[in-house]
């Protein structure tokens, strides 16, 4: 478990495009919802579409060289990552290290919206690209 005061959910999934344009048409057009402003984050342009408590990232790369536009070129457009949000990242990370859990990130780094974040390897988590977040109110 990844948390010790409660249990952890999903914060977003993120999804690689080519194009935010042509992404957000079936969300907006088909399914009625509306987008947040652009962000941007580790040379990508990001727009969240909120499903409740969890919202959906649209990810294109800005950054030929980044890591969007690098797992376009591999496996083109689709699930990117998965976002796992804790009550203490540290404290989350400290269990993978202890467990031999392999990180992409070793410590807390500011993510999109300054939140802190850090990844989990996809080799520790049965090919799944997990970052770990922290709550809401992280981005002091």
């Amino acid at each position: 478990m990844l948390m010790s005061d409660a249990p952890a959910r999903i914060a977003h999934i993120g999804v690689a495009v080519r194009s935010i344009t042509e992404a957000l048409a079936f969300y907006r057009d088909v399914l009625g919802l509306t987008a947040a402003p652009e962000t941007g984050a580790d040379g990508a342009a990001i727009v969240s579409v909120p499903f409740g408590d969890v919202e959906l990232e649209l990810l294109e790369p800005r950054d030929a060289e980044g890591p969007i536009a690098k797992f376009l070129a591999r496996r083109g457009p689709g699930i990117h990552h998965i976002c796992i949000r804790v009550s203490d990242l540290d404290a989350a990370l400290d269990r993978c290290r202890a467990a031999g859990y392999r990180l992409v990130d070793d410590a807390p780094r500011r993510g999109a919206g300054g939140h802190r974040i850090a990844f989990v390897h996809p080799s520790a988590t049965a090919g799944v690209l997990l970052e770990l977040t922290e709550s809401a109110n992280d981005a002091a």
